[in-house]
């Protein structure tokens, strides 16, 4: 004689069924809108509106910013920010880069930006500089200015960009797909050379 073990699992009721389904419903959309409100404070995800930092940034491209950048480190120079416009924040945020930091004194004369009397190295540039002038960067602001110098409303034409007004860092380009890049390769080459105006 044949002898078999086997589990009787009892049949569970439609109510039952339909109960668990709706439970895990609930459950995946409560994960879903969990992780949507922790990416939503840790980032922000903007459109680039405007020609001022081509041809690094593209008016139509989508770029990934860290909100969080600022929190635990100072801005660098060279950093790519996106910011509330100081004159009216309330306006659609301008994105632009770090070029004088508290403290700095800005001058820039003969197409060449000097930083505390020393010229800045500036590699993510294809065009120079032709609007000059003299600034002083007070504490807790920034001087910023568009990679596309000749078509940028930045610092030189409406002041610095307190620390309070600064959303994040840009950190990639995620679409479209063919001007997919990760930005700041070329922060670290941002930086004074020995040479006098």
């Amino acid at each position: 004689m044949d002898y078999f073990n086997y589990e009787v699992v009892p049949e569970q009721g439609t109510g039952e069924g339909w109960g668990r389904a709706l439970f895990d419903v609930f459950e995946t959309i409560a994960i879903a809108l969990i992780m949507f409100f922790v990416i939503n404070t840790l980032t922000a995800r903007i459109r680039v509106e405007s020609i001022s930092m081509r041809p690094n940034l593209t008016e139509g491209d989508f770029v990934l910013v860290n909100r969080l950048a600022y929190k635990f480190a100072q801005p660098q120079r060279g950093d790519i920010i996106v910011f509330k416009y100081p004159p009216n924040p309330n306006e659609t945020p301008y994105i632009k880069r770090i070029i004088g930091l508290p403290g700095d004194h800005i001058l820039i004369q003969n197409n060449q930006v000097y930083i505390n009397g020393s010229r800045l190295n500036e590699p993510y540039l294809t065009v120079t500089t032709n609007r000059g002038g003299e600034w002083d960067v007070p504490p807790q602001s920034l001087f910023v200015m568009g990679d596309n110098r000749n078509n940028s409303s930045d610092s030189r034409a409406w002041g610095m960009v307190p620390f309070d007004n600064i959303i994040g860092k840009a950190l990639v380009i995620y679409f479209p797909v063919e001007h997919w890049a990760i930005l700041h390769v070329d922060s670290a080459l941002a930086q004074s050379l020995p040479a006098q105006p």
